[in-house]
């Protein structure tokens, strides 16, 4: 019955059009658009409705300092400059606090130099020295020392040179040990970076606490040539 009914010729039901006469005011509008309208105006008076409760039950003497600092421009709220809001002194904790945290980190990536590079050392040297080691010049004589070895009973460790170790580059291990040497120079560079924040920061640090005259030197003032900032103080005369 199905079949039958959906095999009948049906009217095709289309939506009104805008008629002639108002063409000028645009596409005619459905429902949904009027749903749309209707939730956004309801929106919309729903928050003028809670700004002028909110104005209603205001503390006329309510105050804050900022309703005088602050300013507005084209309409738009312009905030306080921060520019000083700390002290020298709070500003000298908090350096203090950021040299703290910049030496821990220089010290848990050496930390982490000094592990990696230690198992890198046990992958390239993984020599026993309680065991007989042969040297092969190839694979062919590697095997033929390895069956040699098996009818003396003896298990030994060949080494192989480096020529034939690239030709297992492929292996898991080969790319396990390539991607540790990687992580490895990431981070030597992060290390050196830090390093050099550190005494950045440092010399910040100085040239704030230490009183005094005080010059920039130029590059052939310099004891031992280097490409940082040196600076020399000038002899005060003390009572």
């Amino acid at each position: 019955m199905s079949s039958f009914k959906n095999a009948i010729p049906r009217r095709a039901h289309k939506e009104r059009s805008q008629p002639h006469s108002r063409k000028k005011f645009g596409l005619l509008e459905k429902h949904k658009d009027y749903v749309l309208r209707a939730q956004a105006f309801h929106k919309k008076e729903e928050a003028l409705r809670k700004l002028k409760e909110k104005a209603a039950f205001k503390n006329p003497d309510e105050f804050y300092f900022k309703m005088i600092k602050t300013r507005t421009e084209d309409g738009v709220h312009v905030p306080e400059s921060e520019a000083n809001k700390y002290s020298p002194e709070e500003l000298m904790v908090m350096k203090t606090q950021d040299i703290g945290y910049v030496l821990q980190k220089i010290q848990s990536e050496k930390k982490k130099i000094e592990k990696l590079s230690s198992s890198l050392h046990s992958f390239d040297d993984d020599r026993q020295p309680s065991k007989h080691i042969y040297y092969a010049e190839d694979s062919e004589e590697a095997q033929e020392i390895h069956m040699r070895s098996a009818e003396v009973g003896e298990a030994p460790h060949v080494t192989v040179p480096k020529r034939i170790k690239r030709c297992l580059i492929a292996c898991s291990l080969c790319r396990k040990m390539a991607s540790s040497y990687r992580e490895l120079d990431d981070r030597k560079n992060r290390l050196q970076g830090l390093e050099k924040l550190y005494m950045d920061m440092a010399l910040q640090k100085e040239l704030q606490q230490k009183k005094g005259r005080k010059r920039k030197l130029r590059d052939d003032e310099k004891v031992c040539p280097t490409s940082k900032r040196v600076y020399k103080w000038f002899s005060e005369r003390k009572r």
